[in-house]
């Protein structure tokens, strides 16, 4: 292994590598509402308990909607989604309907929430705590189903292929993964 040469930066440079998600949310008048959100991660409650814990900054209608319901959807975001991540993006709740671009929505199998049906792995969730942090609340979610690709094989949550995925990673920028490396394990001496 070599030895890297680094230099301080500062406290400003808060880059954390994120896979994309677009989060599914019900709007006051019942039509569904998209959001990308890339502050996802998970933390295990304990045994086989999973928390989907996602961080909202600022004034979201989709924060609002997670707060009002309790409910949502998270989309993973594969890269021949990007387009449709980057529209949502690009327009906000407020100045109207996003539909300029077409997608299928259907409702989550076990939580009554949109989804979006081009996602290859989506969780479907209910918020069991919120926790405000300046302007950012972070929603820790019981995770009540996970739809999968049927296309994308794998065991359990270990053997997870993202090279089938083919999710968007992102950084201040859009980025794929490359390649499978191996497992846990296969590296040891």
């Amino acid at each position: 292994m070599k030895t890297v040469a680094r230099r301080s930066a500062g406290t400003g440079y808060s880059m954390c590598v994120q896979p994309a998600f677009i989060i599914g949310t019900d709007n006051e008048d019942g039509t569904p509402n998209f959001a990308p959100i890339t502050w996802v991660s998970a933390t295990c409650e304990g045994g086989n308990d999973y928390l989907l814990v996602i961080s909202m900054f600022g004034g979201k209608a989709t924060k609002q909607n997670v707060l009002r319901t309790g409910k949502l959807s998270a989309n993973l975001v594969s890269t021949d989604m990007l387009p449709l991540m980057d529209y949502f993006g690009t327009r906000h709740a407020r100045d109207g309907k996003k539909d300029a671009l077409a997608y299928a929505v259907s409702r989550g199998e076990r939580v009554d929430a949109p989804v979006l049906d081009a996602s290859p792995w989506v969780y479907e969730c209910e918020v069991k705590q919120a926790v405000q942090t300046g302007e950012s609340i972070t929603f820790f979610c019981w995770i009540k189903n996970v739809q999968i690709d049927e296309t994308v094989s794998c065991r359990d949550a270990f053997d997870v292929d993202l090279t089938q995925l083919d999710p968007v990673i992102y950084s201040g920028m859009y980025h794929s993964v490359g390649k499978r490396l191996g497992r846990i394990g296969d590296y040891s001496l």
